[in-house]
């Protein structure tokens, strides 16, 4: 089956006229918990889900990365992304499940902030992705975690960079002169 893009739905947003970005959407009421040294075998990642789901948890961004490959003794990393108005519940799911999620230990940072770069066709255009974080990167921010869309990409920044970021961003795309940006004042920003 041909996969469906946004053209496909909207053919008059496709073309040499159609908008690549439309806007940039920051939040600074999100914090993050990585669980080191999970075991990288199947239903660990299930389990932390399921716990978290149970515990009523928003999910945002996630992240699992291989720590460790021997076969032996794999694990993994994950991090993830949630309201910050949440972080009493996470905190107490996480310390009573150590040992059933089989992490080894758990990392929580709430001076974090999400800068997106929202647009129709992101997909179809090359360089929008080089484009956001060479802004970024001209601003010495540090990139702490990625999540991309087809309409959507998204940085995990340091909160003490958030500003700088939405404005650097804000000039690559060429945005300063229009004013189209969305603020999350609270919520999970999706």
């Amino acid at each position: 089956m041909a996969e469906t893009s946004i053209g496909d739905i909207f053919p008059d947003m496709t073309g040499p006229e159609a908008p690549i970005i439309s806007g940039i959407a920051h939040d600074s009421s999100e914090a993050m918990v990585t669980l080191r040294g999970i075991p990288d075998r199947p239903g660990r990642v299930t389990a932390v889900f399921n716990g978290l789901a149970e515990a009523g948890i928003n999910i945002d961004i996630i992240v699992q990365a291989l720590a460790a490959t021997d076969p032996d003794h794999a694990v993994a990393d994950i991090s993830i992304t949630f309201p910050e108005s949440q972080l009493r519940k996470v905190q107490e799911f996480i310390d009573t499940h150590k040992d059933e999620l089989e992490y080894k230990t758990a990392d929580v940072n709430t001076q974090i902030g999400k800068i997106s770069l929202v647009g129709v066709g992101m997909k179809t255009h090359s360089g929008i992705t080089a484009r956001f974080f060479q802004a970024l990167s001209d601003e010495s921010i540090n990139v702490l975690m990625i999540s991309t869309s087809e309409i959507r990409i998204s940085a995990v920044v340091p909160l003490e960079d958030l500003t700088t970021a939405v404005r650097s961003v804000h000039t690559a795309f060429g945005l300063d002169a229009q004013t189209i940006e969305a603020v999350v004042y609270g919520g999970t920003g999706r």
